[in-house]
């Protein structure tokens, strides 16, 4: 399914079956963040898969905890019963009015809220924040902890007792400096500083300045540490959210410039859509990636290029690229999968390498 299409009937009724459960008193089911947009033939959290989600959970007059939306993606959820308002609101539609694309209201004109969660991108959902980290007790000899982050590859480690107490932190750099001001000692508790936290829901462009100060900071979540952001993990998530907006820019440009100079100002504008009388046409650089698409498709139009290459495997991965844009441009707040990535960065490569040939 794509963001798109509208939900499946079997995953409402399974909500619908899961709120029957727990009104019998048997426990909800807890499945991953991931897992449960399987249920809907989903793999992101696109803004029509939200939205159609929110209004299933709405009619079968639930909740999850934690919410869906805001919640690492390999998170596991479980779902309670929602407030009697708004099981009121739910019984008011039916299950065949909910699709992915259409908003609800009751019948009474009174309107009805689909839940949509806090848009900010919390420290929750970095995989980071949801990997309990290596931790030294505070009593252990100094080579224990010297060992981990060597083997590990680590450059600080937090001193904890128990998953929620936190004395301190141990790094390279604690160490170094007592060393260089001969405050030596034999166990941990004597190379650490004070550790720095911040609590799960923090916005991660809030958290940002204190990671990149520090190198590190420890994630606090229902009074327990549930991992640590390194400097190394913020270039890796930067990386990830980066890179499709860099190819799909590059692949933009690239096909811009085999088309540049081929049509004329009536060819080009033929392929925007007739409805849409108030956007003028005139170089390639006004039209949208599917109206590339659709100028070369015509074998006519294609003609224009002069490239002996096959039209129809290039078009066919034009128009693959064309949904992941759009996916993208929804800026959802999971990565692309792996398959989506590979399909960027192969089209990427086969443009330049018909550039470089002189195409």
């Amino acid at each position: 399914m794509t963001d798109t299409d509208p939900l499946s009937r079997p995953s409402v009724g399974g909500l619908q079956s899961i709120a029957t459960a727990l009104k019998a008193g048997e426990p909800s089911p807890t499945p991953t963040v991931r897992e449960f947009l399987e249920w809907f033939g989903a793999r992101r959290r696109g803004q029509y898969v939200v939205r159609a989600i929110r209004q299933s959970l709405e009619h079968a007059g639930l909740v999850s905890q934690p919410d869906f939306e805001s919640a690492y993606i390999d998170a596991r959820i479980n779902f309670v019963p929602a407030t009697a308002s708004i099981k009121a609101s739910a019984s008011a539609v039916g299950a065949a009015d909910i699709t992915a694309a259409t908003s609800l209201t009751m019948e009474a004109d009174e309107p009805i809220s689909i839940g949509i969660a806090d848009p900010t991108y919390r420290v929750s959902k970095l995989a980071a924040a949801n990997n309990v980290p290596t931790s030294v007790a505070p009593d252990r000899p100094v080579t224990d902890a010297v060992t981990l982050m060597l083997s590990n590859d680590f450059s600080q480690l937090p001193v904890m007792t128990n998953e929620r107490t936190v004395k301190g932190i141990i790094s390279w750099r604690s160490i170094g400096a007592r060393w260089a001001l001969d405050r030596k000692g034999d166990e941990v508790r004597h190379y650490m500083d004070e550790a720095v936290e911040i609590p799960a829901d923090r916005s991660i462009f809030a958290a940002l300045p204190l990671i990149v100060e520090r190198d590190y900071v420890l994630v606090r979540a229902i009074d327990k540490i549930t991992g640590i952001i390194t400097t190394s993990d913020l270039s890796l998530q930067f990386q990830q959210l980066a890179e499709p907006f860099l190819l799909l820019g590059e692949i933009e440009n690239h096909i811009r410039r085999l088309m540049d100079g081929k049509f004329n100002k009536e060819q080009l504008a033929a392929a925007k859509d007739p409805s849409d009388t108030a956007r003028k046409i005139d170089n390639v650089a006004d039209l949208t990636f599917g109206e590339y698409v659709r100028i070369l498709q015509e074998p006519n139009r294609w003609q224009k290029l002069g490239i002996a290459i096959d039209r129809t495997i290039f078009i066919r991965d034009l128009d693959a690229v064309r949904e992941i844009r759009n996916d993208v441009m929804h800026f959802d707040p999971d990565p692309l999968p792996d398959s989506d990535l590979r399909t960027l960065r192969k089209f990427a490569k086969f443009l330049q390498t018909l550039q470089s040939l002189g195409v």
